[in-house]
């Protein structure tokens, strides 16, 4: 059997480095996985990419053009939107020249597909759902409004009065485009986008299930604590507190203004706050501790040290679908608090494998962190969470479970 992923990037973003993983574990099961991606980082041989200096350029010009109709919007917010309407991006072509059994989207967005192109691609599709712009008019995530279980417009992450605005745009784009795709099997990666995606007009009649990405337990796996703070120079002293994800201090949904004033509600002088996906700012907040940024983490030695160097991970975000940092955090034995919204649910059993906060409430999240720091037996809610993501989410397991969804789709085809 022969899966292409389609992914905007190979290793480079939480949704990307989530299909890659996929990617190959279906190859350690003996399938012909490959992946076409529009910006590649990694030197995989069945990953297809731009090699050459204009086709970099080239993807980069497309992800600048697919945000021009969006510029227009003067009051719309820092949430991503994307309107999928960058033409000739060649993708149908080398679909059809790599003749594989199953098309595998993931995240698409970025200029490299446009939402026409969509309903072009004559082969069985499995879309797993990253975040939320499958079914939305645009947004990646919808803060809140839930208009697309109608069919958008007044979009609130533009900033629209109007009805019939760029996300009603998209919106019947999308509608048009995927009435020519019967077939269409979408993946919720937990139980919320899938319910989410249950509930949208756009991909009503659609089959969709919940199926999660999968993690390698022999990458991600405890490392000795000390012997982790030592590699990467960090005190043994202190109660070590971690945050972080890709472009952790840009990105309004990864939850940077929670996390701050829930660590200003925290009174004593044994934490510090570790930093990664982000460098130092300019003018930082005073947490009333010490804050040590580290920016950005590339490899997976190195997240799964920072990991299992620290005491608890908090991801304070606005909406998690599955989210990376904590399945990461989990899988090396360090608990989680996090805000009970979501995909969170799927992973942080509360008081359990970690603390799940009443959502933004600043108050409740620094309960949940003294919680964990003062927790009388760390090294059971260390066991608890690795077991939990083991049981779950492990590779082998998720991936033989995406094998028989791929079998299901092509017994459906005949």
């Amino acid at each position: 059997m022969k899966i292409l992923m389609i992914s905007h990037s190979d290793t480079r973003g939480g949704a990307a480095r989530a299909a890659y993983r996929l990617h190959k574990g279906l190859r350690l099961k003996g399938l012909d996985s490959r992946m076409l991606v529009q910006q590649k980082f990694s030197g995989d041989i069945n990953v297809s990419g731009p090699t050459t200096k204009i086709q970099k350029a080239a993807a980069i010009a497309r992800l600048g053009m697919d945000r021009l109709p969006v510029e227009l919007y003067r009051n719309r917010t820092k949430s991503l939107f994307s309107p999928a309407w960058v033409p000739f991006s060649g993708i149908l072509k080398k679909i059809q020249n790599i003749d594989p059994d199953i098309v595998h989207l993931h995240w698409i967005a970025g200029g490299m597909l446009r939402i026409e192109d969509l309903a072009l691609i004559k082969k069985p599709v499995l879309w797993s759902l990253h975040d939320m712009w499958a079914f939305t008019g645009g947004c990646h995530t919808d803060e809140g409004c839930g208009k697309y279980t109608a069919n958008c417009g007044k979009c609130p992450v533009l900033g629209s009065v109007k009805d019939y605005d760029l996300s009603r745009q998209v919106y019947n784009r999308k509608m048009r485009a995927y009435a020519g795709m019967p077939g269409l099997t979408i993946a919720g990666l937990s139980s919320w986008s899938a319910e989410c995606a249950l509930g949208s007009t756009l991909l009503s009649g659609k089959k969709i299930t919940n199926l999660p990405n999968p993690i390698d337990l022999s990458t991600f796996k405890p490392v000795d604590k000390k012997t982790a703070r030592n590699i990467l120079n960090l005190p043994e002293s202190k109660k070590l507190v971690c945050f972080g994800a890709l472009d952790a201090l840009d990105v309004p949904n990864k939850g940077f203004s929670n996390l701050v004033p829930a660590l200003r509600k925290i009174n004593r002088d044994d934490i510090e706050l570790i930093i990664f996906g982000g460098d130092r700012p300019l003018n930082p907040p005073d947490f009333g501790f010490p804050a040590r940024y580290l920016g950005n983490f590339y490899d997976d030695i190195s997240l799964r040290l920072l990991y299992s160097a620290s005491d608890l991970t908090i991801v304070p975000s606005f909406q998690e679908n599955l989210s990376n940092v904590i399945m990461e955090s989990m899988a090396c034995g360090t608990p989680v608090a996090a805000f009970k919204i979501g995909g969170n649910n799927d992973m942080v059993e509360h008081k359990n494998t970690g603390y799940l906060a009443e959502p933004y409430e600043a108050s409740d999240l620094a309960r949940g962190i003294e919680w964990i720091l003062d927790f009388p037996s760390p090294g059971a809610l260390s066991n608890n969470s690795f077991e939990k993501i083991k049981s779950r989410f492990e590779l082998n397991k998720v991936t033989g479970q995406y094998l028989e969804l791929y079998e299901d789709m092509l017994g459906r085809q005949t």
